[in-house]
């Protein structure tokens, strides 16, 4: 017999770890090669994780709850065959996991920028003990601690929400966002008075957590799923992160609303495909991009990175009421069929939770369709780390002056709202302003006559 380690796989771009949610096999279970055997969640999407082999499952080394970095080994399967232990890859055995911590860390220390610290730090190489308070700390959140300069009373203090009150990525974050206390020590004198001001004071202030409401007679408490929890922290982090600045253009949809009353029969006929509005404006928002691609850019440090590729996120509304965005990649070089078989598929299995890591990461633009819940506008939040998202309104009938020939006339139009949001380090309103503009331009000279 050969045992042989599973291991975590790589979930995505810049996803160092994932929390185990549900064991799909049991110790002493046979699994066959391919077989899903566990269920794990990171801060983008659900997955499962198939065995590459065939055999019996021996030994669960991460538990439900349990936050495993990628690389780690969670699992023993014993296979039939020589040797002893085998790795679930054909490099040597699996990385220590110190090299992802110092990743995440990095990616926390980004995240918390904003937050001032309110307490002086312990000693950053004064060691956090494994056991503590009656709770055990794991190799990431020691690490985490003893970055952000947090003491073993400090640490102590900090409300876990994991496993047996155990503390967690997501609790440590939480307390330095939510503004640093330091630990009470025996009363030997009276308190001090506040600290003297500094000048990042005023940071610390929009730092500090929302005060608590005590519920009245007939609230409903209802904790937030985790995809909510994830969702919050990214609006909150993008919000902090972004000063965000939103320009509005109407645009005259009436050739595209025609156009596609005449085809969308013989287009599903012919391609089992319905159309939609939504690759229309995919369409239109990649020749924008085409025509100022310093709106395909992220932020890193004081660096510009701009993007190669034009990868178009949809944001799509779940059964739960929850958000997903997965990516069309590649957006530039497909058809508006293959934008449209894009957009289908992707929107179907996102409902269906059906959807690949991959395929909700490396978005470099986000669109997002406000008018499927018969809003007219928005002012939607930037996906980081993009640095720009559109949110197209509801289409409605109106009247409008049309320029002709003979003169100005007033007409039934169908218009539409687009709501571009553009990140102010690095777009102006000039290029915001122009790009959303040029959406528009593309949309209103459709071609009536356009072949499919």
């Amino acid at each position: 017999m050969a045992q042989f380690e599973l291991i975590l796989p790589k979930m995505g771009e810049s996803v160092a770890e994932a929390t185990i949610t549900t064991w799909l096999k049991s110790e002493g279970d046979f699994i066959e090669a391919e077989e899903s055997v566990v269920e794990v969640a990171t801060d983008k999407v659900d997955s499962e994780v198939p065995s590459p082999v065939s055999g019996t499952l021996v030994k669960i080394i991460s538990n439900v709850n349990d936050v495993a970095q990628v690389g780690a080994a969670i699992a023993i399967i014993e296979t039939e065959g020589s040797g002893e232990t085998e790795a679930a890859t054909e490099s040597a055995p699996a990385p220590a996991p110190a090299p992802a911590v110092e990743e995440v860390v990095a990616e926390i220390e980004t995240q918390v920028a904003a937050a001032t610290q309110t307490v002086a730090p312990a000693a950053p190489n004064a060691p956090i003990a494994k056991n503590s308070n009656g709770r055990f700390y794991s190799p990431l959140v020691r690490s985490m601690a003893k970055e952000e300069g947090i003491g073993q009373a400090e640490l102590d203090q900090i409300k876990g929400s994991g496993k047996d009150g155990r503390v967690t990525k997501k609790d440590v974050l939480a307390y330095l966002q939510g503004g640093r206390t330091a630990p009470v020590a025996a009363p030997v004198a009276p308190a001090p008075a506040a600290p003297t001001p500094t000048p990042t004071a005023p940071k610390a202030a929009t730092a500090k957590a929302t005060p608590s409401i005590t519920p009245s007679a007939g609230d409903e408490i209802i904790e937030m799923d985790r995809m909510r929890k994830l969702i919050a922290d990214h609006m909150v982090n993008s919000v902090q992160t972004s000063p965000h600045v939103t320009s509005f253009v109407e645009a005259d949809m009436t050739k595209v609303v025609l156009w596609r009353n005449k085809v969308k029969k013989s287009f599903q006929e012919k391609h089992g495909e319905k159309i939609t509005f939504t690759p229309i404006i995919m369409e239109a928002i990649v020749k924008a991009i085409q025509d100022f691609p310093m709106i395909n850019v992220s932020i890193d440090g004081t660096n510009i990175i701009k993007h190669g590729n034009i990868n178009v996120g949809m944001a799509a509304a779940l059964p739960s009421g929850n958000l997903i965005v997965p990516v069309v990649k590649n957006a530039d070089q497909l058809s508006l069929l293959g934008l449209t078989k894009a957009v289908n598929d992707l929107a179907n299995r996102a409902r269906n939770n059906a959807l690949k890591p991959d395929e909700i990461s490396g978005g470099t633009y986000t669109l997002t369709n406000v008018g499927t819940f018969g809003n007219l506008m928005g002012t939607p939040i930037i996906n980081q780390p993009q640095v720009a998202i559109m949110a197209a309104g509801a289409i409605v009938k109106k009247p409008a002056v049309v320029e002709t020939p003979e003169g100005d006339l007033i007409a039934v139009r169908h218009k539409m709202f687009l709501s571009h949001s553009y990140d102010h380090r690095v777009v102006d309103g000039a290029l915001g302003g122009m790009f959303v503009k040029r959406v528009a331009e593309y949309l209103e000279a459709w071609d009536m006559n356009r072949e499919f």
